[in-house]
């Protein structure tokens, strides 16, 4: 999708297949823009809205044939909700996307987008160009499917902001949104994608893609590398498989030295059965899923790729299958990590925090002064929060609020739980350092403490994304399936730490 900016000047010469008008529900039937095109439309327009009783609220769309009163043949109202009462980003995103939806639906293929003259003060133009950017190609994902007789999917083509704001500012932002938008698209790609078309192998090639295209620094670490490094809960979970494990390094320097660099890990598991401890027929569907976290952070790599922050970043992505087989690990093993801690396996489909015990310690090998590891790691992560809202762990409370901020603006749901040290006592092992699992009861905290243990003193977040990486229903932004969840929010704390 092609997107620019225009200065709106004659909003009902605009030439589209679709029109839409944003509008704030405090302001918008005193705006010019809403003005000229019910007058154009004889007045229609503000007596059809009347008889609906449309209120602008936050999403919501009015829609209508224009007959030949202006110049495209359908036109929009979109919501933004009470702007002046409660500035939100979110809506500016949520109406893009809207907007693109609503053209996809229609076939149209130019969608003219005109922002209402009067926003929140408390955004810049750059901001608001992020999240049209955002909004719009989001909305526009589609993943191709495997089928030779393919459902036609129709793409909008060309999008135009039509605005009083500064159009230097606004494109900026587009840019910076259209970098973000194409991170979030990876990782959808990549966890859409089935798992014997996305192997540990697969995986690391396109981290070698992003790092040609962008300058970065690869390292994939084999099975034999791994075993010189002590690498033994990462390679415990990839013994029942025939895939060969990867330890998959990405280094973007965006300062003249190498330090201070932030660690984003991310769980790579590109099929899980669970091991011995096997899962169900039903609950092995879906787990081409499992490598969610991985492929978040191949995303926000690519992301920073082409914003090109001044920060240094690591990305890890601990990646290998977990199969049942004569040579797979085993309940009651007891292996060791990178760290030299042992860990006793009570259950092999835990495995997610094995690989993210050796994932954070390779991390903090190569500098990270803090990790943010993401996984899609426990079920209880969907029974705590559903699936709306991003389970969160840390051991630095300011680094958290500083994170948690970044989700705000990014637009992105998170909410902390705690790390009381009561719930440590839930995986001591009497025969190892730690065990690898806590039992039934709080177990996105003793996941979360359990990767804790490989971090040690490094300030660390822990984002369970179990919930949150792909959706089964779809919404504006997210059509059903792979959300790339986190990547918007990692991106914006990058972008937040290099100022």
């Amino acid at each position: 999708m092609q997107i620019d900016v225009q200065s709106a000047k004659d909003l009902l010469a605009i030439s589209s297949d679709l029109v839409v008008l944003t509008c704030s529900s405090d302001t918008y039937q005193n705006e010019p823009g809403f003005t000229a095109f019910n007058h154009a439309m004889a007045h229609q327009l503000s007596a059809l809205l009347e008889r609906e009783s449309w209120t602008a609220k936050q999403g919501d769309v009015f829609e209508t044939h224009t007959l030949g009163q202006i110049t495209a043949p359908r036109f929009a109202l979109i919501g933004l909700g009470t702007l002046a009462k409660e500035p939100d980003l979110g809506a500016i995103r949520l109406a893009a996307a809207t907007a693109v939806r609503r053209a996809a639906e229609c076939k149209a293929n130019h969608v003219a987008f005109i922002l209402p003259e009067e926003l929140s003060d408390s955004w810049t133009d750059v901001e608001v160009g992020q999240a049209i950017a955002e909004g719009a190609l989001l909305a526009n994902y589609h993943f191709e499917s495997y089928a030779r007789d393919k459902k036609t999917h129709h793409h909008v083509s060309k999008f135009t902001v039509y605005s009083t704001y500064d159009v230097a500012g606004l494109s900026t932002g587009i840019k910076n949104g259209e970098a973000v938008a194409s991170g979030v698209c990876l990782a959808r790609d990549l966890v859409n994608t089935p798992g014997n078309r996305m192997t540990p192998t697969i995986m690391a090639e396109h981290a070698s893609k992003i790092a040609h295209e962008y300058g970065m620094t690869l390292e994939v670490l084999d099975r034999e590398q791994m075993e010189e490094l002590g690498m033994g809960a990462l390679l415990a979970v990839a013994q029942g498989s025939v895939e060969p494990p990867k330890m998959i390094v990405l280094r973007y320097q965006g300062r003249d030295t190498w330090d201070n660099a932030i660690g984003l890990v991310g769980k790579g598991i590109t099929f899980d059965s669970g091991g011995l401890s096997i899962k169900t027929a039903a609950g092995m569907e879906n787990m081409k899923t499992d490598m969610g976290g991985g492929a978040s952070v191949l995303g926000t790599m690519k992301a920073i790729g082409q914003l090109r922050p001044a920060i240094n970043v690591v990305g890890v992505v601990p990646a290998t299958e977990n199969m049942p087989s004569g040579s797979a690990f085993r309940p009651g093993d007891v292996i060791s990590a990178m760290t030299g801690k042992t860990i006793e396996v009570l259950n092999t489909d835990a495995e997610g925090r094995l690989a993210l015990a050796d994932g954070v310690a390779y991390a903090k090998h190569h500098g990270a002064s803090q990790i943010i590891d993401l996984a899609t790691l426990t079920g209880a992560a969907l029974v705590a929060l559903g699936t709306t809202t991003t389970a969160a762990v840390t051991n630095d409370e300011a680094f958290l609020a500083d994170f948690m901020e970044a989700t705000q603006t990014a637009g992105e749901k998170a909410w902390q739980l705690p790390a009381f040290d009561e719930y440590k006592d839930l995986i001591k092992s009497d025969i190892a350092d730690v065990k690898n699992t806590g039992g039934r009861f709080a177990g996105t905290i003793t996941a979360a403490l359990f990767i804790r243990e490989f971090v040690e003193n490094t300030p660390w977040i822990h984002l369970d994304i179990a919930g949150t990486a792909y959706s089964d229903k779809g919404t504006a932004l997210t059509p059903k399936g792979a959300t790339g969840v986190m990547v918007r929010s990692l991106v914006q704390y990058l972008l937040t730490k290099s100022r």
